[in-house]
């Protein structure tokens, strides 16, 4: 009686870990499926997990640089004491794959550090340049 207790929780054991590897693959596909191939763009449950990353909306003002650019973003604030708006200017640089050019609306979207000043990448150009 005691040595079929005893196999029974090895096939027990051995079962659950088969069962462990096979939802492991399973989640591993699924995790696979929803990560796109751009770094740091996520999609699905594991941008979920992560939460919602920053955009800004912002103008390119320059380009000399390979798979760089540098935005210009633009936002309203109100003054303390004259409670008139001022206009208020952040530059970012942003990598640039997508192919904006100087003058381009472009959106932004914060990622991982992907240089010494570069934590923001293109994903869209919303508005090419007037030449």
């Amino acid at each position: 009686m005691a040595e079929e207790t005893k196999e029974e929780v090895t096939t027990t054991a051995d079962e659950r870990a088969a069962e462990a590897t096979q939802s492991g693959e399973a989640l591993a596909q699924t995790q696979a499926a929803g990560v796109d191939a751009q770094a740091g763009d996520a999609t699905g449950a594991e941008a979920g997990r992560r939460g919602r990353r920053a955009e800004k909306v912002g103008v390119v003002a320059s380009d000399k640089m390979e798979k760089t650019c540098v935005v210009r973003v633009d936002r309203l604030v109100k003054h303390p004491k004259y409670r008139r708006y001022v206009r208020r200017t952040s530059k970012f640089m942003a990598h640039n794959e997508r192919g904006a050019t100087v003058g381009d609306k472009v959106r932004i979207v914060e990622t991982r550090p992907l240089s010494a000043h570069k934590r923001w990448r293109v994903v869209e150009i919303i508005q090419k340049a007037e030449k």
